[in-house]
This record gives structure tokens, sequence and C-alpha cells, in this order.
């Protein structure tokens, strides 16, 4: 591989925005990709890819090149110099790059490698904390959370069939697979830029991961229900459970987020959903109103997101320990909050995109020791390792109003 200079600084600007200014790699890449017209696919891709690969691999790289944050221009070309020494790739005699030891950067590689905390490239807690709460099963998990996410669509009923989706993608020289167990999802053979195609155009499918997929179907819902989604975002599950209700219905799509909301809008239009209706929680008395007025209500609780590692790599150097128990926090408020608004009869679910049993099993079993849980049935639960599954990490429980 041919390194070319406009293409390699676009990553070295990145990296400084992600790694000195605390920026979101999502948001810096989406910057970065509109720098240059003339940039064709292949250039793009590289841009992209490469800047995520670092982000993810941060530790292990500037171990092996021995410099620590906050990182200068020259940390970062040093940083970068050791990402492309470990992929073969033989660099350029440009004056940014000096001169690289590329026996040693390997030998530091097998070296640092035996250590998990390096291997994996996470920080020293969150090594302490995976073991602590997944035993075994971490070293596999990490493992597989640091792999680059599959690109999964859902194919939206309301609009075409997943067969109907999977040829006219075809014609779009998108090729995709089916997923055994996933009855709507097809997933890329290959990293496409779907959002160009006119399939999506006409709101034919949603980007959504596998695991994501399973949480509208284990609310156990029907058409004509009235359901309220508490933590809609921009809403992925609610655009899922308008075409399992086939229009009919009432969902309420609540959040804090009213920019949320405004793209779930947006969204929803595209989808040709017309049965949600979208409310700002701004206040206790947005929840009381209703009060005992929902068949089912899902809780996508906010959580640390471990899960979804694979998709947000820059998320295991913004994570803080200190966050974690502020978000169990608010996580078992709004289980006690929102599971007011299911009727006598109707079900809950609360779901997270987290790893952690303290964040799952151990918040539903908290909540079921409650005044208001002590009027639920637990159901059943659903965990999903990554390593196991290949998509994201996730949890899902559905309790029943008694």
């Amino acid at each position: 591989m041919r390194l070319h200079r406009n293409l390699v600084f676009a990553v070295i600007d990145g990296l400084h925005e992600i790694f000195n200014e605390a920026a979101y790699a999502d948001k810096v890449v989406q910057k970065l990709l509109k720098r240059d017209k003339r940039w064709g696919a292949r250039d793009r891709s590289f841009v992209a890819e490469t800047t995520y690969e670092i982000v993810r691999w941060k530790r292990l790289y500037a171990e092996i090149a021995e410099v620590k944050a906050p990182y200068s221009r020259e940390n970062l070309w040093r940083i970068f110099a050791v990402w492309a020494t470990l992929r073969g790739i033989t660099l350029p005699d440009w004056k940014q790059i000096g001169p690289t030891p590329s026996r040693r950067i390997k030998g530091r590689f097998d070296e640092l490698s035996k250590i998990r905390k390096f291997r994996e490239s996470i920080p020293d807690w969150l090594d302490t904390l995976g073991a602590t709460e997944l035993g075994d099963a971490w070293d596999a998990e990490i493992k597989a959370l640091n792999q680059q996410a599959p690109v999964v669509l859902r194919a939206n009923t309301l609009k075409i069939s997943r067969d109907k989706l999977r040829s006219i993608l075809e014609d779009e020289l998108i090729d995709t697979e089916y997923v055994k167990g996933y009855p709507d999802a097809l997933q890329l053979t290959e990293r496409a830029n779907v959002f160009a195609t006119k399939a999506f155009k006409e709101g034919y499918f949603e980007v959504q991961d596998g695991s994501s997929q399973l949480v509208a179907p284990f609310l156990d819902v029907a058409p004509g229900q009235r359901i309220i989604d508490t933590c809609a975002g921009a809403g992925g599950k609610t655009l899922h459970l308008a075409a399992l209700l086939q229009n009919k219905g009432q969902i309420i799509a609540m959040d804090i987020y009213g920019n949320k909301l405004k793209e779930l809008k947006r969204r929803a239009r595209r989808a040709g959903a017309h049965n949600i209706e979208p409310r700002v929680i701004q206040s206790t008395k947005d929840i009381k109103k209703l009060h005992a007025k929902a068949d089912r209500v899902l809780i996508d609780a906010p959580c640390s997101g471990l899960g979804v590692l694979s998709r947000n790599p820059d998320a295991k150097w913004k994570l803080q320990p200190d966050f974690l128990d502020t978000i169990k926090q608010t996580q078992a408020d709004i289980l006690e909050n929102y599971a007011k608004m299911v009727k006598d009869g109707g079900k809950l679910v609360y779901a997270t995109c987290s790893i952690l049993p303290s964040e799952n099993q151990e918040q539903v079993k908290r909540f079921l020791t409650t005044d208001t849980g002590k009027g639920f049935t637990f159901v059943r639960d659903k965990k999903i390792l990554s390593a196991s599954s290949g998509f994201d990490g996730f949890y899902m429980a559905l309790l029943e109003k008694k």
C-alpha cells in the first residue's frame, strides 16, 4: 500500500481532535470525509478506517511508540508509524516520520500482546471491571468488542419485504446475506455507503445492529396497542415497533433530548410510520400523566455502552468509573418511575447495550424488590454477548404487571 500525504495528514488531524480535544470519533470522521471533494471511495475508506483503527488500539500503539498524552504532532506521527509498521506498510521518506525501528516495534508488540490490558488496548480499571463482572467470559468478549462491527440492515416491513429489499439492493450493486434467527435483517457482505442508495431514500430499510433488532419483538406487541418508548432517542427501536404494529395503535416516543426526537420525526416520515407521537420529557409531570396508560413500555435505558465498543471504540477512553456509578443510579430511577406507566396486565422491557450484570440482571433483581417492582412478575430475559453473537452486546428483560 502506498501512503498519500493528504490522506495521512487528515488522519493525524483527526487523531489530534479525538485524543487531545475529547471530540467524538464519529463526528470527527464525518467532518474529515468532507475535507476534499476529489477523494474517491477508497480514499474516504482509508481515512475513516485508519482513524478508527488507531483510536481502537490507542493504548497499545502509544505504549509501543513510547509516548504519553497529551500527544504532540510528533507523538501522533510516531503512533501512526507503529500502525503502519504492524500492517507491513513501507513508510515514505517524509520529514514528519522520524527513523522507525521496525524490528523493535514488532518485538514490543509481541511482548505487550501477552498482557490483556495492552493486547486488547483498554484502561486498567476497565480490564479489572470486566474480569470482575464477567469472569472467564471477559477474555473472549473484549476480543470480540475490538473487531470492526458488521453493517446490518433492517427491512422496513411497512414498505417492503426482506427478500424484495435484497434484490433491489443487488440492483444497486450492494450484496447482502440473510442472518439466521433475525427475520428482518440483511448483513452487508462488504462495507458500502448504503445511505447513498435509492432504497434508503425510499425508506425501505434502516441500519440497525442485529442485537438491537431483537428488542422490539421481545416486547411482545400487537397491532392496536398503546406503546410508550421512554428513551426513544433518534428512534431505531421506535421505527421497528411501528413496523410490528403495522402502523395501527399508538407509539408515544419520549426522550429528554428534543433534537433526537426531531431526527426521529424525519426518519418516521421516510419510513412511512404514521402512528408515532414524539414527546419531550420536560418534567416528572410528563410521566405522571401517563401512569397506568400503556399496554407496553420499552425502557431502552442509558448505560455504559460497553456492548457497542466495536462501533464506538473511543468510548473506551471517554468512559470513567464514576460515570458508571452515576448511570446505575439513573437506571434504577428510570425503572422505578417509568414502570408506573404500564397498565395492569401490561408488559415492560428493560434493555441496555451493556454487557455488565450490574447494569442488567442486578438492576432488574433490585427493581423487583421495590414497592413499584413488587407489582411485576419476571417473565424472561436475554443476555447477548458479542463473542457468541457476532453483534453488539445487549441485555433485555421482560416483566409483566400483575
